[in-house]
């Protein structure tokens, strides 16, 4: 045999060994490239991939004990999952070492990388502790610099009119207005990237682009100044929603609970516009055959609202509340348990994947596919920001931000 190049392992297989019979190491080793060779093919020889060191030394040790032995196999490998899966499956089909029967059964494949992240964990925990026993009086000017850098790599030009942006504007169905680039910046370091800034108080024809594709979330400042920007733009672009800063504050100063509190309380550009007349003040309402559908319809969700366990509806509203500026989905089992999280992108995907999901809570908006989706796949709650879909339209029990008491 040639010179083995030496092996830089991704997995190594584990295996016991029994023999009914007394054999030695060699006696192993040779069996396991005899009774596998041509098994696999060329691409997959034994001897070829320990020459090309995508398979490492082999291991054995055995212990012999009236009349019979037993003992673990290690194989080191730097092939990929599927290829180190079926060299495994191989290793199993051996059953006779010499004149001896002997049984291979694989016990674990183990990622050797699982183990190198703990160490770096554990040597991260470490190595920050020293640094926070050391920190000079000026370090969180220095973190401050480091996380504005970091802020500062994320934020990018979009459209034609080079407006700032977050990097997650193309693939998120929702997208958040705000007037400059310091709110783009804050609502960055708060982990909320479907954003973008108008540059100003006047709507920039890359905001009407997006306003014609996307699900559009005006984010303006609590002053005047933001009932100005309100009765600009929707009055000259198509915008869903509208969220105001907390009085007296601007967007840019907000805190993450501040602006997730003010996510969840947006409001319908139909009531914006039913509440305010050509002086932005609030207008005199009279009840309208719509308002009185609208009243009809909700009291029988109130009345499926109250057959919830409130344990349960507490449970939803967190996650709720969890999921807000991620863009996620937490996929839940009957005991409420996150049985996964997925982007909403993938979301329909997925549940055509799954069969009897319990519930989906996410950040995002109820659509006639979510639903379809969903009832393919059995689920009994749909949770999330909003709808477009009547509760009496589905056998699913639907439920939006707006339906839990705060």
């Amino acid at each position: 045999m040639g010179k083995i190049s030496p092996v830089s392992a991704k997995y190594i297989v584990h295996a016991g060994i029994q023999i009914d019979g007394v054999i030695d190491r060699p006696d192993v080793i040779g069996a396991i490239f005899g009774q596998t060779e041509g098994l696999l093919g060329a691409d997959l020889e034994l001897r070829e991939l320990q020459r090309s060191g995508r398979i490492g030394r082999i291991d054995v040790n055995i212990n012999t004990q009236s009349g019979k032995s037993q003992g673990e196999i290690i194989i080191p490998s730097s092939l990929d999952k599927a290829e180190t899966a079926i060299i495994a499956a191989a290793i199993e089909t051996i059953q006779r070492i010499g004149p001896c029967n002997a049984k291979v059964r694989i016990e674990k494949i183990e990622d050797v990388r699982v183990s190198k992240r703990n160490y770096v964990v554990e040597r991260a925990k470490e190595l920050l502790k020293i640094l926070t026993d050391s920190v000079l009086p000026d370090s969180q000017e220095i973190t401050d610099e480091v996380a504005q850098s970091v802020r500062m790599m994320e934020i990018k030009e979009y459209g034609k009119d080079r407006l700032p942006a977050g990097p997650n504007i193309e693939e998120s169905e929702e997208v958040i207005v705000v007037e400059g680039r310091a709110d783009v910046l804050n609502l960055l370091k708060n982990g909320i990237k479907n954003v973008v800034g108008m540059n100003g108080t006047n709507m920039p024809p890359t905001i009407k682009d997006l306003a014609a594709k996307k699900v559009i979330i005006l984010f303006v400042d609590g002053d005047r100044g933001g009932d100005l920007i309100i009765k600009e733009v929707t009055g000259s672009a198509e915008i869903d929603y509208v969220i105001k800063a907390p009085d007296g504050k601007e967007v840019e100063e907000l805190t993450k609970k501040e602006i997730h509190k003010a996510l969840r309380g947006r409001v319908a550009i139909e009531q914006v516009k039913m509440d305010m007349n050509g002086n932005g003040k609030p207008e005199e309402k009279t009840v309208t055959q719509q308002q009185k559908d609208i009243r009809r319809l909700a009291r029988p969700v109130n009345s499926f609202i109250s057959k919830i366990p409130k344990e349960r509806l507490d449970s939803f509203r967190k996650m709720l509340d969890d999921l807000v500026g991620t863009r996620g989905a937490y996929i839940l089992d009957e005991n409420l348990n996150i049985l996964g999280k997925v982007p909403v992108s993938e979301l329909m995907d997925t549940l055509k994947s799954l069969r009897s999901v319990y519930a989906v809570v996410f950040d995002g908006v109820i659509t006639r596919d979510i639903v379809i989706s969903s009832e393919r796949s059995e689920v009994n709650y749909l949770v999330a920001m909003d709808s477009r879909i009547r509760p009496s339209d589905t056998r699913i029990n639907i439920l939006t931000n707006s339906d839990f008491p705060r």
